[in-house]
C-alpha cells in the first residue's frame, strides 16, 4: 500500500505556502502563466520559495513558453520540476534541463490513448479538465472513466477536486498524486487554510 501525494498548486503568498507546508502537502505549485488568476511573479515565487522546509518539492507551471523564458524563471526561484499545461511536443519536453510533468486536458475530444504514450518519459502526467478559455484552474472535474487504463508513467489527476470529491476520484483513479488549487480557494488566488486541512485530511485517510 502507498500513500497518495498531494500537490496545491496556485501558491501566490507566503502565508498559503506555509500553512501549506505545515500540513505536510508533498509539492507546490507556482503559474508563471500570466493570463491565469493564479499567475505569480518569478520573484515573488523566489522568495517563497526561500522559506519552504527542504521536504516540499516546487513545481513551475508553464503554457506554450520559450525555452529561454523557462530556464530564466527556473534559474531565478530554483524550482525543482516543470510542468508543461500547454500545447509542448514531446521533443520540447524532452529537452528540458529538470524533470518534467506534462498536463493533458480530458474532455475536449483529445485522443488519450495516442496522447498518453507520447509523453512516456514524463515524470508523470496530469489528467485535468478540459476548457476552450483556461489552461487549468477550472473549477470543473470530468468523467474519470475517460482516463485511459494503461499509463506509462505516475498519474496525476486534478480538475474540479475538493474534500467532498477526492475519496472517490482516488478510489476511482487510482493515482499517485492529486493536483488542486481552485477547490482549496477562498477567493481565485487566495487559499482558505480550513480547506486545505479538510482536503489533506482525506486524502490521507486512503491508502492505494
Amino acid at each position: 500500500m502507498r500513500r497518495v501525494r498531494i500537490k496545491f498548486c496556485g501558491i501566490t503568498n507566503l502565508q498559503d505556502a506555509l500553512d501549506a507546508d505545515c500540513l505536510g502537502v508533498d509539492a507546490l505549485g507556482f503559474v508563471f502563466y500570466k493570463p491565469s488568476p493564479r499567475y505569480i511573479p518569478p520573484s515573488v515565487a523566489a522568495q517563497i520559495i526561500e522559506k519552504l522546509s527542504p521536504f516540499v518539492s516546487t513545481v513551475g507551471l508553464f503554457v506554450n513558453a520559450t525555452q529561454q523564458e523557462v530556464s530564466e524563471i527556473s534559474d531565478l526561484t530554483k524550482i525543482d520540476m516543470l510542468q508543461y499545461h500547454g500545447d509542448e511536443s514531446p521533443e520540447y519536453c524532452e529537452s528540458s534541463f529538470k524533470p518534467w510533468i506534462k498536463a493533458l486536458r480530458v474532455g475536449g475530444g483529445e485522443n488519450l490513448i495516442q496522447e498518453v504514450p507520447r509523453f512516456r518519459n514524463a515524470k508523470a502526467i496530469l489528467f485535468d479538465s478540459y476548457d476552450i478559455e483556461r489552461r487549468g484552474g477550472t473549477g470543473t472535474s470530468f468523467d474519470w472513466s475517460l482516463l485511459p487504463s494503461q499509463v506509462p508513467c505516475p498519474t496525476i489527476l486534478a480538475g474540479g477536486l475538493n474534500s467532498k470529491n477526492v475519496v472517490g476520484a482516488i478510489r476511482c483513479v487510482k493515482p499517485s498524486c492529486v493536483d488542486v488549487s481552485g477547490g482549496i480557494e477562498a477567493t481565485k488566488g487566495i487559499k482558505d487554510r480550513v480547506k486545505m486541512k479538510d482536503f489533506v485530511a482525506e486524502v490521507n485517510k486512503l491508502d492505494i
